[in-house]
């Protein structure tokens, strides 16, 4: 006897094929509570919470990096230069070694299992958020420099972790409906606005800016905790049971022959290709992903390329044009709610909007024009007012409402099209690469992202 054909809807789907015995044998059971959504939700806020943690706190970066002991001379210019170009300097740091790491964690997909890679990623990215914590309170006036390279050094380590983390999950979140992927979707753009809005708390409750980073950065350390709780959690809920023992019964990842032709089974839908079905722990096959995902993959790149050049290296240094009249809102809390905590937002809201919105298709010519556009908001950011200035003296947006407008669109755009990119690379290859295939994506973004860093650099020099 056979089993009854399925239909799931789109968003019930799992990327990877349940085998036969598991569908005979076992009735499918329901995300109670939500349990595995929410647990999804909040791994995606953990996954991207160190960078987003780092690049708010711009106040207390800034703080650090001065003489505070007021010497003038080289010793001062030193440190007006690190922190003129310090969101440069963290944006190359965070992105550059994580493309290395990525291409690591590719090899050992299957060779080092899923939990082994995330909670060892999350233990190191809390070690080093505590280290951070501690060197509050620790006066490095006399040390500003050794202060930064050691601060870019815990970017590498904990962006490097963060990267294995966050390339694990996606390759995990493969097996469960795409609900639940777009539950980690969209949990990582919350953590950015999570993030943004713990920073304007904080400055607003704090006299002290070492206070207020104090706080800052033991809210990261107990949510690091509480991604390690809830992932543990995980794996003892019967509905991620069931996906998760489905995936170890079924075909894993394995090596394919130089002339497959797999890319012909690989339509959402499709049948599987047998030639993937050998039991293996090598390299997953990395030509037929690459040539199913070239298009898609450039337009990942490009969609995070436009967003790292300008946020927040030039996005977080515009002014409001009434920053003479004092006002809290002019100095104090312009760039973190007009450059964090809206840019963060908005790019949670486009991401959300992919949950009932899910257009252009991969396939359409529209999707790749789309992320092209977005280059017109480089020109846009140049010619507002950012500060300081030395080359481009021209400001031709000086109202404080153009770079609200510019902003909001330039995070709802990133939220939507890079989504949307993101969730049609695994459907457009074989089920059984569907993770491999996670991880390639991933790649193209941290690829985009450290481009975009090193550009970011030249663009702000040029300013």
């Amino acid at each position: 006897m056979h089993p009854a054909a399925r239909s799931f809807p789109l968003d019930e789907e799992p990327l990877i094929e349940e085998p036969s015995v598991s569908r005979c044998s076992q009735q499918k059971p329901s995300d109670r509570l939500h349990g595995a959504y929410l647990i999804f939700f909040l791994l995606g806020i953990g996954s991207l919470l160190p960078w987003n943690f780092f690049i708010t706190a711009k106040h207390y970066w800034m703080y650090k990096l001065q003489n505070c002991s007021g010497q003038a001379g080289p010793a001062g210019q030193a440190a007006s230069d690190l922190r003129d170009f310090f969101e440069s300097y963290i944006s190359i740091a965070s992105t550059v070694p994580s493309v290395l790491c990525l291409i690591g964690n590719f090899l050992l997909v299957n060779k080092v299992p899923a939990s082994v890679r995330i909670l060892s990623s999350l233990l190191v990215m809390l070690a080093v958020f505590l280290v951070i914590t501690v060197l509050v309170k620790v006066d490095t006036s006399a040390w500003t420099t050794c202060f930064f390279a050691l601060t870019i050094g815990c970017v590498v380590i904990v962006s490097s972790a963060s990267t294995i983390f966050t390339s694990s999950i996606f390759g995990l979140s493969s097996c469960f409906p795409m609900k639940n992927l777009q539950a980690l979707i969209s949990g990582q753009a919350m953590g950015g606005t999570i993030s943004a809005v713990a920073s304007v708390i904080d400055l607003a409750a704090a006299a002290d800016v070492t206070d207020s980073a104090l706080a800052y950065f033991l809210t990261a350390d107990i949510f690091i905790v509480i991604c390690i709780m809830v992932y543990l959690l995980l794996p003892r809920l019967e509905y991620s049971r069931y996906y998760m023992n489905s995936q170890k019964e079924s075909p894993a990842l394995s090596t394919v022959p130089p002339d497959s032709s797999a890319e012909d089974e690989a339509e959402p839908g499709g049948t599987t290709n047998t030639s993937f079905l050998a039991k293996g722990t090598g390299i997953p096959p990395l030509r037929p992903i690459l040539q199913k995902t070239a298009l898609l993959g450039f337009c990942l790149f490009y969609v995070f390329f436009i967003s790292i050049v300008i946020f927040p290296s030039l996005s977080s240094n515009i002014e409001s044009v009434s920053k003479s009249s004092g006002s809290p809102w002019s100095t104090k809390y312009f760039a973190p709610l007009t450059s964090f905590l809206l840019y963060n937002f908005a790019d949670w809201c486009g991401r959300q909007i992919t949950a009932w919105i899910q257009a252009p298709g991969p396939k359409s010519k529209l999707l790749p024009a789309l992320v092209l556009l977005r280059t017109i908001f480089l020109p846009l950011f140049i010619l507002s007012n950012y500060q300081p200035r030395a080359h481009i003296r021209t400001v031709v947006f000086n109202r404080d409402i153009y770079p609200v407008v510019f902003t909001a669109l330039l995070g709802l755009s990133n939220g939507y099209l890079g989504t949307l990119v993101i969730v049609y690379g695994p459907k457009i290859v074989p089920k059984e690469l569907a993770e491999a295939a996670g991880v390639v994506m991933t790649f193209y973004l941290m690829l985009g992202l450290a481009v975009g860093s090193a550009c970011s650099v030249l663009v702000v020099h040029l300013m």
